[in-house]
C-alpha cells in the first residue's frame, strides 16, 4: 500500500496545483489542459517504470525479482506496467472523485481493460488511426456529463511487445515497438 500511495501523490499534487492555478488566474482550467497535464505525469511514470525497472529485469528477472502477471503469488514478483498503472488508478479513486483514469485497449489481454462506452471505443479507434493525436469528447453517464480524453499508450520497450504478443489470452500477436497498444482514458465530471 505504501508503494501505491507514493505513486499517487504526484498525480494528486499536480491535480490540486492545476485546479488552484486555473481558478486564481482564469476562473477555471480547460478540461483539455487538465487532462493533458494529468496524462503527462501518468505517461512519465509508466514509461519510467517500464524502462527503468521492468526492462532491466527482463522476462526472467535479474536473478531475484521477476516481473510477472501473477506477481502477488510469487515470493519475489513485481507487477507488470499495466498492473502498476491500475494500482495507481485505484489509489486515486480512493482519494478523489475529481477525475478517473484507466488503461484500455481494442485488443485487451485482460478483458476488464476493454472499452465499455461508445465514446471510449471511438476514442481508442481514433488514436490508432491518427498516430500521435489525442481524442477528446463529452459523454453523459447516468446523470453526469463527463469530459473524456483518450491518449495513445505506445509500446516503449521490447518486454511490452513480447508480453502482449505471446500472452495466452492476447487477441493480437503482431505488435512492434512504437505501436499504439491501447489508450489511457481520463474522465472528468463537468
Amino acid at each position: 500500500m505504501k508503494m501505491q500511495l507514493k505513486l499517487v501523490v504526484p498525480v494528486i499534487a499536480l491535480s490540486a496545483l492545476l485546479v488552484a492555478c486555473g481558478e486564481k488566474e482564469t476562473g477555471g482550467i480547460k478540461p483539455e489542459v487538465y487532462t493533458d497535464s494529468l496524462f503527462a505525469v501518468m505517461k512519465a511514470d509508466r514509461t519510467n517504470y517500464t524502462k527503468l525497472i521492468v526492462k532491466r529485469l527482463g522476462p526472467k528477472g535479474a536473478g531475484v525479482i521477476k516481473p510477472d502477471e501473477h506477481w502477488q503469488d510469487m515470493e519475489n514478483g513485481a507487477p507488470l506496467p499495466a498492473q502498476m498503472f491500475r494500482a495507481g488508478a485505484e489509489g486515486v479513486a480512493e482519494l478523489t472523485d475529481n477525475f478517473t483514469y484507466s488503461l484500455q485497449s481494442l485488443w485487451p489481454v485482460n478483458k476488464q481493460n476493454a472499452p465499455r462506452t461508445e465514446l471510449e471505443k471511438q476514442g481508442l479507434q481514433y488514436i490508432v488511426d491518427n498516430p500521435g493525436e489525442n481524442f477528446y469528447g463529452e459523454e453523459t453517464l447516468g446523470d453526469v456529463t463527463y469530459f473524456t480524453a483518450v491518449y495513445p499508450d505506445v509500446a516503449v520497450a521490447e518486454p511490452c511487445v513480447a508480453c502482449h504478443n505471446n500472452h495466452k489470452d492476447t487477441p493480437r500477436t503482431d505488435f512492434k515497438l512504437g505501436d499504439v497498444m491501447g489508450g489511457v482514458v481520463i474522465r472528468v465530471p463537468l
